[in-house]
């Protein structure tokens, strides 16, 4: 009874929600690159990249706030370097996404160590504190869950009401949308598939490198290898389970942090009993059963991963 009761403590969605902030973003920003027709395995790098980056930019004297745009402008930048070589040019999205991701990696590795070549344990910054919204972090359970996060939290949330509003609401939206569903349509309206793409990928890929920014300014204070630790990947899939919606996706990113939280809390209650790798494997493997469902269902877009050249039809 006890491992039931956890469902229903502030402690656990309050760590629900905080590790799902980072997922949010990253798979915000894998759904605008698909939409846009585009399949970025480089988001795992480009996490590991913007987490650096922006601690890095904070260790240096910037502040919070600067630190996240830094790691945008790095994100940015990959996203750049992945869509430069599969919109023009047309290359494998999947070969050239995995290179991103090692480029990203081992890019960040080498930076880390030779900007820091004698420190044996990370430095440590000042990170995002709790900001509680008054009257509103005084309800009971959801108060402390929902509105005494950080900053870097709220921000999360707006992100996807951002992305949402801006693919339903807008004119730049529908030719996010066109480009990966019917791209002769977009080229038919006299606009550039490739600028669609390229810009989708690039803001996309800032997304992303804000998602792992998050891990260093607000999650942890400080940067050490591993720490995206496959989360990249789990956004991708959390980009199918969600249909490729902001909506669904949030639920997405929730429910894989609710999963991911409730273990760490098991292995207390049974810790003794269980072996943590069974703890450890939970969420991926709910997870895993989850998208099998929700992925029999969903509707992808249509020229996703298919290159296009201008004049085709």
């Amino acid at each position: 009874m006890e491992a039931f009761d956890i469902l229903f403590t502030a402690t656990f969605w309050t760590a629900a929600i905080r590790i799902a902030s980072p997922l949010i973003f990253a798979t915000m920003g894998e759904l605008i690159c698909e939409r846009a027709g585009v399949l970025n395995l480089g988001i795992e790098g480009i996490m590991v990249a913007g987490a650096f980056a922006g601690w890095f930019a904070v260790y240096s004297g910037a502040d919070l706030w600067t630190g996240v745009a830094v790691a945008a402008a790095t994100g940015a930048a990959f996203g750049l370097l992945h869509a430069t070589l599969t919109v023009p040019f047309g290359l494998s999205q999947h070969v050239v996404g995995i290179g991103v991701t090692l480029l990203a990696t081992s890019l960040t590795y080498f930076t880390y160590r030779l900007a820091l070549p004698e420190v044996s344990s990370p430095p440590k910054i000042e990170p995002f504190q709790p900001w509680p919204i008054p009257l509103l972090s005084d309800i009971p359970v959801a108060g402390p869950a929902l509105f005494s996060q950080t900053p870097f939290t709220y921000l999360a949330y707006v992100t996807v009401a951002a992305v949402a509003w801006v693919l339903y609401r807008t004119p730049l939206g529908l030719a996010v949308r066109a480009a990966g569903e019917s791209p002769a349509a977009v080229e038919a309206q006299g606009i550039s598939v490739t600028a669609i793409r390229v810009g989708a990928v690039m803001a996309g890929s800032a997304l992303m490198a804000v998602g792992g920014a998050f891990l260093t300014l607000s999650a942890f204070n400080s940067f050490f290898f591993e720490m995206v630790n496959g989360r990249g990947w789990v956004c991708i899939a959390l980009v199918v389970f969600g249909s490729w919606r902001p909506g669904k996706a949030l639920l997405g990113a929730i429910l894989f942090a609710a999963f991911d939280a409730y273990q760490i809390r098991l292995q207390q209650v049974a810790g003794s009993v269980v072996p943590y790798q069974v703890f450890l494997m939970m969420p991926y493997i709910l997870s895993i059963l989850a998208l099998i469902v929700v992925a029999r269902r969903a509707t992808y877009p249509k020229a996703l991963m298919i290159p296009y050249q201008k004049g085709e039809r």
